[in-house]
């Protein structure tokens, strides 16, 4: 049993208060890297996942970034920590939780992808201007921050 099922054994669906961290991957053309996710169902997202304990921010980035994908990523750039009225959700479940996500960049990483098919359909790489329409909201929030932010490729003519 994990962390969360044991706090849940205790407190039942009361809302918990979890953390996690996702992971910008952007490749050497400006694309970013986005994974289909078997939950939420239809949607595309970035790769990450709950902290666990003992854990920091950036070991969790890592760690989720290397299950769900197979790369090892390098460095870490943070850009931004997501929290609060916002930021809660009701599992499929009925269980109820506040998230405070910690978000990164990196281009700096390693290895060739391969999916891990207990938690993802399939990874692609999008230009940011071409990026799907069925996104999980908070993701698409860290990506439009990321954007912003710290995007420094001119995008490609139209295709």
């Amino acid at each position: 049993m994990g962390y969360v099922e044991e706090l849940r054994a205790l407190v039942g669906r009361r809302p918990l208060i979890l953390v996690g961290a996702v992971t910008v991957i952007v490749d050497n053309l400006g694309r970013l890297l986005l994974e289909e996710r078997k939950y939420p169902k239809d949607k595309w997202g970035l790769a990450g996942g709950l902290m666990e304990l003992g854990e920091s921010t950036e070991d969790a980035a890592k760690r989720e970034v290397y299950e769900e994908t197979g790369l090892t990523v390098n460095r870490l750039q943070l850009i931004n920590v997501y929290s609060g009225p916002n930021h809660f959700a009701v599992a499929e479940n009925g269980d109820e939780f506040y998230t405070v996500t910690a978000a990164y960049y990196t281009d700096d990483y390693e290895g060739d992808l391969a999916v891990d098919k207990a938690e993802s359909l399939s990874f692609q790489f999008f230009y940011p201007d071409e990026l799907p329409d069925n996104m999980v909201g908070s993701h698409r929030l860290v990506i439009d921050d990321f954007l912003a932010k710290y995007y420094r490729f001119e995008l490609p003519p139209k295709r």
